[in-house]
């Protein structure tokens, strides 16, 4: 077990409630007002803290303050700090009898597959509480209050343990009307209509037609941060889009989407759930870990 620093760099909520209310306000007392105590109550809180830490946080200039270069850095990690201790006291409070899962998921993956079979981990682990937040991207989980993420791409996390969830098939889909519309019937002919864009797969139509062996093309279109949009827009009728088929399987069934030509690629990214080293063994990720994998695997 890691050992806390020495005390006298631990200094008491009161004195860092003080503080960061009057770096973020910029005033002793609109903090006062906040805070609900006098200015002077303020003031003595900030002079005990720097004397505390044998650093000056504030530069005083009549009426006002502001921070110095090192307070400033202070304020930005005592406001994480802060922000993490409330959001743990309020976790601990909503579910005081289990566990709570602080898990970050992919939008599309999260709202799609995820979501409609929560309920049934729920059911099977009533102790657990879990909240969900959105990343798109890979992040430091030393400096984020998060104990797992879904992660799709490479088995590359730093800092992090990878356990494998799933492979995924793409196919070109887009409303019937415009498979009709632009005629289309092979491959080749995906080179003149308009293909939408996923920011996070750059790549993927040109990976698409090279599995193809339609010669390579500077491919131009519509670009989408998030499979849900880009997939409206296919619908709507403004291009075909590369879209994982576990994901729009109403919409195939209902015929809302159609394959513009049936050929699936298999991405070479996979589905992971990543988590650091040190919460493997916390009771509701353990938990949760081996549910979705038996979940994924059908």
């Amino acid at each position: 077990m890691t050992m806390l620093p020495s005390r006298r760099f631990l200094p008491s909520t009161a004195l860092l409630s003080a503080f960061e209310a009057v770096s973020r306000t910029g005033s002793v007392t609109a903090a006062a007002k906040e805070l609900d105590l006098t200015q002077s109550a303020v003031s003595r809180q900030i002079k005990t803290l720097e004397e505390q830490l044998g650093v000056e946080l504030f530069i005083r200039e009549r009426q006002t303050v502001r921070l110095t270069l090192a307070g400033d850095g202070y304020a930005r990690e005592i406001r994480e700090a802060l922000r993490r201790i409330s959001s743990a006291s309020l976790n601990l409070r909503a579910n005081p009898h289990g566990g709570t899962l602080n898990l970050a998921i992919l939008p599309t993956f999260g709202t799609r597959w995820l979501a409609p079979r929560l309920g049934r981990f729920l059911a099977a682990n009533p102790g657990v509480t879990i909240n969900l937040v959105t990343r798109l991207s890979s992040f430091d989980f030393r400096l984020d209050s998060i104990d797992a993420a879904i992660h799709f791409g490479h088995p590359l996390w730093p800092g992090a343990e990878l356990t494998f969830l799933m492979s995924e098939k793409t196919v070109p889909a887009c409303s019937p009307d415009f498979r009709d519309r632009h005629d289309i019937s092979q491959p080749s002919d995906l080179v003149d209509v308009p293909l939408l864009h996923l920011t996070t797969r750059p790549d993927a139509w040109e990976q698409w037609f090279a599995d193809n062996e339609v010669p390579p093309q500077t491919v131009h279109g519509m670009l989408f941060d998030q499979f849900a949009t880009a997939a409206q827009a296919a619908i709507a009728g403004l291009g075909v889009a590369l879209l994982p088929t576990f994901l729009i399987e109403d919409e195939l069934k209902r015929g809302d989407l159609v394959a513009a030509v049936n050929r699936e690629m298999e991405s070479k990214e996979r589905y992971y759930l990543a988590f650091p080293a040190e919460r493997a063994d916390y009771a509701p990720l353990s938990a949760f870990r081996d549910w979705i994998v038996r979940e994924a695997a059908g």
